[in-house]
């Protein structure tokens, strides 16, 4: 491809005549990053001290001062008079620069070995044996590499990954799930301008849920617009169907309903389009678009990477800052291919579970409840559906879950939702103490 555009360059200067003695080959060989005629006389200048010496080191390329010899002879003829052309012409000098030439920037073989590697090593973290197995939980990442400790393949794979035999396994998973892992709550998520239009999302969200509500009362009452849709088909299949003199009046008024039929289901879906916008607009009004987010709204450019501007969710997991267990430390996870309901399941468990087999105490539990608070919106919407097991319908249950939870940390349910991280202490510089 880099021999094929760099005939093409140089047949299209000859078509537009910025030289006449445009130098062309029919069968030119292939060539490489670096053998192009304006790069070796790049190379040239590079020897002779030019700044621009730093282009071959961003892009990979080994600067060479003399046409390869492997070349057929008439084709380095060609590349020899080419260059003679570029530091002779002032019009082809200031067109073959790397500013107006292909880049042909590729990756290095070692590069895509461990991307590669590295999303081996990570579609194992994900593996459905490890998350869809009973119930929904959160892991610490030790506890994820204790896992996979037992998997031979992964561990021959992370060797090639570290470039080393002995990989530190702990410290391998945890590198790995920090980089694919967005925090669960938005506090740890947002830097202060991303939380203002996270607000402006939920309230666009709110609005739409009670869109939804009304789409689903007005369809629930369908049957209410029916008589006066009966009555306006009816009315307009009589006004050109008019009854026949012999046509006594019960066959005229049977043969109306049945063709009138198909008619009063459309006028029905008519008048139900109308009292949906009629309501919308009365009780909702206009639903705002909210703004898109950028880099600085994050707290970590990953975090962008993974959200990007619609803040959709493209991470492999979810991080749970400030939750780890005294006897372990590391990072707290799930994974993000959980749905709402088992991620909200797997945070109360682990909720449970601090606050009765370990004691925390209130400020350590908080923002695991807070976690639940911000998947209650999606639990009513999506998830109430009635639970034979607990007898209750999974959103309300939830609703209540906090609610109970709130009362026994002797907060209100606002207080929890307004949890922040603590600040991280500054370190200022050291006061001389004078002698």
């Amino acid at each position: 491809m880099i021999t094929l555009q760099e005939e093409l360059d140089w047949h299209c200067y000859r078509l537009y005549g910025l030289h006449n003695d445009s130098p062309e080959h029919p069968n030119p060989p292939p060539l490489h990053l670096g053998e192009r005629a304006f790069e070796i006389v790049m190379a040239r200048r590079m020897t002779a001290g030019d700044p621009e010496a730093a282009w071959f080191t961003r892009h990979r390329s080994t600067p060479r001062t003399d046409v390869p010899a492997h070349w057929p002879e008439s084709y380095r003829a060609i590349v020899q008079r080419r260059i003679s052309l570029i530091e002779s012409d002032p019009t082809l000098a200031l067109i073959e620069r790397p500013e107006f030439k292909r880049r042909w920037v590729m990756e290095s073989w070692e590069d895509m070995e461990r991307d590669a590697l590295r999303n081996w090593l990570l579609d194992c973290l994900e593996s459905p044996r490890i998350w869809t197995t009973g119930q929904p939980c959160l892991r610490s990442t030790n506890q994820l590499a204790d896992v996979m400790s037992r998997d031979d393949d992964f561990l021959s794979v992370a060797a090639l990954y570290a470039g080393r035999p002995d990989v530190a396994l702990e410290g391998l998973v945890s590198e790995l799930v920090a980089r694919e892992s967005v925090p669960f709550l938005a506090a740890v998520r947002y830097a202060e301008t991303g939380l203002r239009k996270h607000l402006q999302w939920k309230e666009t969200w709110e609005q739409q849920r009670r869109e939804d509500a009304i789409d689903a009362d007005v369809v629930g009452r369908r049957d209410d617009f029916r008589a006066q849709a009966e009555r306006r088909a009816q009315e307009q299949w009589r006004s050109v169907n008019r009854r026949q003199a012999d046509e006594e009046p019960e066959p005229y008024a049977i043969r109306m309903q049945a063709a009138a039929a198909e008619a009063v289901e459309q006028e029905i879906d008519r008048l139900v389009g109308e009292e949906k916008r009629r309501r919308k607009i009365e009780e909702v009004g206009d639903v705002p678009v909210p703004p898109k987010f950028v880099t600085k709204d994050f707290q970590s450019s990953d975090f962008w990477r993974l959200r990007g501007g619609l803040d959709i969710p493209k991470e492999r997991f979810v991080s749970f800052p400030h939750c780890q267990r005294d006897a372990d430390g590391s990072l707290v996870m799930t994974w993000a291919g959980h749905d709402h309901l088992k991620r909200a399941l797997a945070i109360a468990a682990y909720y449970q579970e601090r606050k009765d087999s370990e004691g925390w105490p209130t400020e350590r539990l908080v923002p695991l409840l807070a976690g639940v608070i911000e998947l209650l919106p999606w639990l009513v919407q999506w998830h109430n559906d009635y639970d034979p097991d607990l007898g209750a319908r999974m959103g309300d249950y939830f609703v209540d879950f906090v609610q109970t939870e709130a009362r026994a940390l002797g907060m209100t349910e606002a207080a929890v939702a307004a949890w922040t991280p603590p600040a991280t202490p500054r370190r200022g510089r050291s006061r001389r103490i004078a002698a």
